[in-house]
């Protein structure tokens, strides 16, 4: 606009470093690129703008995450890399709104933009859960698939399922109004009430507040190494520094996490899986190898109500801990509060002086669910004129549902030693 006022303007507004310092702001043009355009940095910017200008809030924000996750999982999980899809055009969300009847915010846009999610594959994206007997692995939906699952039916009005576990069926959701209890892009994972006499009535643990919040937050987390590889995949397993205790030349310590799909707020059950890492100092004399015994564990609510376990080994086995090696191993405990605590210690006996044994401090981990929101549909008295047709009787598509009677997975127990 200022061009136009006068010469002086006019040149200034076409001196190129002007241009340099917004397209590396808002575009995250490097030189590399610039140079394989052959343009100036003012008609790049122009060019980019055209295209993209809508987002110019959120671009290089998302452009950064995802150019940050691409080059930590390159290094640790190729294969992930190669199931993401290429971007989609701006006329292909357009036509998605316009199949939905609804608006996409314009940070999901943005990142369509630059990703199309990935394909349905294990592992996925957005991180994965492992126990004895559960798995999920859940994926980021391409935008087809995403509109496919698009919900209308009561309890997931005007919903669009972000993530998919093809083993649980567990999905994320982001609310495109704000109804039925829930802010305007709100993301959660639903939670069907067991108790309320409405069908309608689901529960929503809250996930993010926002795209841009979540997906960046998310990533933010797996770059820094916050959520464990584990596998060629990402754990969701959260690791508190200060969950760490050291009995001699033994470290034990903690990472937890919080799942969604075997929990519930009505009845209050909240499941959470732990992994233990315990570890013996490399500096350690060699005749401080030792076996582990036995555990004992106390386990408060809070409430305050504590309950105390005692048995022999972990999961089932009697690890050797030797200078320098490291065991690990998952578990998992239920509340009936939404937050508790467990703490206690094993019990070791030396391999060289049999006759000697020795308890190592399990550091005390805290266990909290997230923020959740009860269904607003709960109280309703009458449940059948919120009767659903069979065919909207699922959060899943067709094309879901589909893929797992192929690929012919049993449904999730829920069920897993406990406090082993």
């Amino acid at each position: 606009s200022c061009c136009y006022l006068s010469r002086r303007l006019n040149q200034l507004s076409s001196h190129d470093p002007l241009w340099k310092r917004h397209c590396k702001k808002y575009w995250l043009i490097s030189e590399e690129e610039k140079s394989q355009r052959n343009q100036t940095w003012k008609a790049i910017f122009i060019s980019t703008y055209s295209d993209l200008g809508r987002y110019i809030r959120y671009y290089a924000t998302l452009k950064k995450a995802w150019d940050d996750l691409e080059k930590y999982l390159g290094q640790r999980c190729p294969r992930m890399i190669g199931s993401l899809k290429e971007s989609v055009r701006e006329e292909d969300l357009d036509a998605v709104e316009a199949q939905i009847g609804c608006k996409l915010p314009d940070d999901y846009r943005c990142s369509f933009r630059i990703h199309n999610g990935q394909k349905l594959v294990v592992p996925g994206l957005m991180g994965s859960m492992a126990l004895s007997n559960h798995y999920r692995s859940e994926d980021l939906l391409d935008i087809d698939t995403a509109a496919g699952g698009f919900q209308q039916r009561p309890g997931l009005k005007q919903c669009l399922p972000l993530t998919f576990c093809i083993h649980t069926g567990l999905s994320q959701y982001m609310a495109l109004e704000s109804v039925e209890g829930r802010n305007k892009y709100e993301i959660f994972y639903q939670c069907p009430d067991q108790m309320a006499r409405n069908p309608s009535a689901i529960d929503m643990f809250i996930t993010g507040t926002s795209y841009l919040e979540w997906f960046t937050s998310y990533v933010n987390k797996v770059v820094t190494g916050g959520y464990p590889i584990i596998r060629d995949q990402i754990f969701r397993y959260v690791h508190d520094k200060e969950c760490v205790a050291t009995t001699g030349d033994i470290t034990v310590s903690v990472s937890t996490s919080f799942l969604p799909e075997l929990s519930s707020v009505h009845p209050p059950h909240y499941f959470f899986t732990y992994r233990i890492r315990i570890e013996m100092s490399k500096d350690a004399l060699p005749e401080k190898a030792c076996q582990l015994d036995s555990r004992y564990w106390r386990i408060t609510n809070a409430k305050g109500d504590v309950e105390e376990v005692q048995g022999p080994g972990v999961v089932g086995e009697f690890p050797i801990i030797s200078p320098g090696r490291v065991y690990e191993y998952t578990s998992c405990t239920t509340f009936s509060t939404t937050s508790g605590y467990m703490e206690g210690y094993y019990t070791f006996h030396c391999l060289y002086y049999k006759d000697k044994f020795f308890n190592v401090t399990i550091p005390r981990f805290h266990m909290v669910c997230p923020t959740f929101k009860v269904s607003t549909a709960r109280m309703e008295p009458n449940h059948n004129e919120y009767a659903v047709d069979e065919d909207e009787d699922s959060t899943d598509t067709d094309e879901y549902e589909d893929r797992r009677r192929v690929l012919d997975i049993p449904a999730p127990s829920g069920r897993c030693p406990r406090h082993t």
